[in-house]
C-alpha cells in the first residue's frame, strides 16, 4: 500500500510539474485548509458540539448496556452451580439477547448509516455548501484556475504559504458577503 502511495505521489507529482509547464502563467492556483475553517466558524462549531452531545449520549447507552451485560455475566457465575441444565440455557438466552442488542444498538447509532453519520450529514452539509461557494468567490476575486485543500483527500505535496487562501476565504465566510 505505501508503495502505491509513494509510486502515486511521484506521478502526481510529475504530472503536475509538466502541467505547470504547460499552463500559461495568467493561471494561480490556490489551496486552503478547510479543517482551520471549520475550527473557526461558529457554526460549524456549534454543530460540532452538539454533534459531540449526541455522541456522549449514545456511548452513555452503551456503557449502561454494557454495565447490564456484565451484571447479567456475574449473576450467572454465581447461580450457575445452583442452576439446572434448562435455567443455565435460558439466563445464556438472555445473555446472548443482550448482547445482540448492545450490538444493534452500536450498529444504529455508530455504523456507516447510523444515527450518528446522518446527523453529521445534516449538520455540517449546509456548513459546506456555504465554505465551498466562499472558496469559490475567493477564487474568483483572485483569478485563480484551481483551489486544493490542504485536509482532504488531494494529496498536497507541497504548498508554497502565499498561495494558502484559507483566511481570505474564512474572512469572506465571517463577513457574509
Amino acid at each position: 500500500m505505501k508503495k502505491f502511495l509513494l509510486i502515486a505521489a511521484v506521478l502526481l507529482t510529475g504530472s503536475i510539474s509538466s502541467f505547470a509547464q504547460q499552463t500559461p502563467q495568467s493561471q494561480k492556483i490556490g489551496y486552503v485548509d478547510s479543517q482551520t475553517i471549520l475550527k473557526a466558524l461558529p457554526e460549524a462549531i456549534k454543530a460540532q458540539g452538539d454533534l459531540d452531545d449526541l455522541t456522549k449520549k449514545y456511548y452513555g447507552h452503551v456503557d449502561s448496556l454494557t454495565a447490564q451485560l456484565q451484571d447479567m455475566y456475574n449473576d450467572f457465575q454465581k447461580q450457575q452451580g445452583k442452576m439446572n441444565q434448562n435455567q443455565q440455557k435460558e439466563a445464556q438466552q438472555k445473555f446472548v439477547t443482550k448482547q445482540q442488542e448492545l450490538e444493534n444498538f452500536k450498529q444504529q447509532k455508530f455504523g456507516q448509516a447510523g444515527e450518528l453519520a446522518k446527523k453529521s450529514d445534516e449538520l455540517f452539509a449546509p456548513i459546506k455548501e456555504r465554505i465551498l461557494k466562499g472558496i469559490q468567490d475567493v477564487a474568483k476575486d483572485e483569478g485563480m484556475s484551481f483551489v486544493f485543500d490542504k485536509t482532504g483527500d488531494v494529496v498536497l505535496l507541497f504548498a508554497d504559504s502565499t498561495y494558502d487562501v484559507t483566511y481570505k476565504v474564512l474572512d469572506k465566510l465571517k463577513r457574509g458577503k
